[in-house]
């Protein structure tokens, strides 16, 4: 079948679906090599759900706290050569019913928990309370997500950390929900509060936006704007925000470019021939507050019932430290909901149940038989990513 090009269209070697990590470092991949490219996102905004929005001098996360973390030097290296990133190291605080610990688990938590003090000390603790949660099974497999939790960690840290934060986050009884949700906890026998293992870490310094901005240097970035009619002044990549791929002309996408890079839920591309997947979503409260310093940390998880939320994120700790907390006058926290994904809302984590694992391998099968189309990150690949691993992914890739 020959596709029909209308002269008078500009022409472009790749249209982008979508302006997160995946789409902005594919463009400025393309772009070097000399690529044209058109990148279009359904949202008023570039970025994706990395994108920050400056509120009282504070970049904020307002999809969420994204925190940029690799052992990958390749990776490391290609992401500071974009933009410069700070110190930052990850290190939240678990909030049970105003009592404070330490997270990840680690021997700060057991001395809070439990008064121990030494290694030996804290792994004799959980082995006896883990041996208790194996006991009650009578030698069966763990059923269900709270039998799994108590048969890694035991009652005390099952208690206090995961029962009703995994409730709040999934909107189920943990006795209710799946053993896969939890293959393993990890417990650290050294004082140590950084989350992470990477051998790096940090945020951006200006925010994810302006690491964005850089990826897309040189690009014309336009709200609602029909590119046709200011295709005389395009040169290498445009981006323009406002467009939904399906409800737009780019949905024909063979008449404006010779190949597609997708990013969107890969079971909307094929009209959701084989069925809907499953996702969770999360919704956010946002507000200044008049003070310079709300909870002296970035990352406060609330591990109980008491709060509705699952986590509270104060934003300027991502970027500021020491004195220049204070010299910002107010800061902005934003309360976080874990709730059940409903049609118009944004699609964030997938469900990898035995359903909807193998619906999305049966889209990705279909996939696999697209031609000269891209299918990547978290919602074209139905997969869970940190943004390390989209952005290495982009960097491996054969750009024809």
């Amino acid at each position: 079948m020959v596709t029909i090009i209308n002269k008078n269209m500009a022409h472009y070697d790749y249209l982008i679906v979508g302006s997160g990590l995946y789409g902005a470092t594919f463009a400025y991949r393309a772009k070097r090599m000399g690529k044209k490219c058109l990148v279009i996102d359904k949202r008023s905004h570039l970025g994706g759900n990395v994108y920050c929005e400056q509120i009282a001098g504070i970049n904020v996360h307002k999809y969420g706290a994204h925190i940029f973390h690799t052992s990958n030097r390749m990776v490391w290296n290609f992401v500071n050569s974009i933009v410069e990133f700070n110190r930052y190291t990850n290190s939240p605080i678990a909030n049970y019913k105003g009592e404070l610990y330490n997270l990840p688990f680690n021997m700060n938590t057991f001395n809070s928990l439990w008064g121990v003090k030494t290694p030996a000390e804290a792994q004799a603790k959980i082995d006896e309370q883990r041996a208790e949660a194996v006991a009650t099974l009578g030698g069966r497999d763990p059923q269900n997500l709270e039998e799994q939790a108590l048969c890694l960690v035991g009652k005390d840290m099952f208690q206090k950390f995961i029962k009703e934060y995994t409730e709040k986050q999934w909107g189920r009884r943990c006795n209710e929900l799946p053993v896969f949700i939890i293959k393993r906890l990890p417990v650290r026998f050294v004082f140590d509060n950084n989350y992470f293992n990477a051998l790096y870490q940090g945020i951006p310094i200006g925010g994810y936006t302006k690491m964005i901005a850089n990826l897309l240097d040189g690009i014309e970035v336009r709200l609602d704007t029909d590119y046709l009619e200011h295709k005389s002044e395009l040169d290498g990549v445009e981006c323009k925000a406002g467009i939904d791929f399906f409800h737009s002309k780019y949905k024909d996408w063979k008449e404006y470019a010779d190949r597609l890079v997708y990013t969107g839920a890969i079971d909307e591309y094929f009209g959701y021939c084989l069925g809907k997947l499953d996702w969770r979503t999360v919704n956010f409260k946002i507000r200044i507050e008049n003070i310079p310093n709300y909870q002296g940390n970035a990352v406060v998880n609330y591990t109980s019932h008491n709060e509705p939320y699952t986590r509270v994120i104060e934003h300027k700790h991502f970027e500021m430290f020491g004195q220049e907390i204070y010299t910002c006058p107010n800061t902005v926290v934003s309360e976080e909901y874990s709730t059940e994904y409903k049609e118009g809302m944004e699609p964030y984590y997938p469900v990898n149940d035995d359903r909807n694992n193998a619906l999305a391998e049966a889209y990705r099968q279909l996939a696999d038989k697209e031609d000269c189309v891209i299918f990547g990150g978290r919602l074209g690949q139905y997969k869970y990513y940190d943004m390390a691993p989209v952005i290495e992914q982009v960097l491996a890739l054969e750009i024809l």
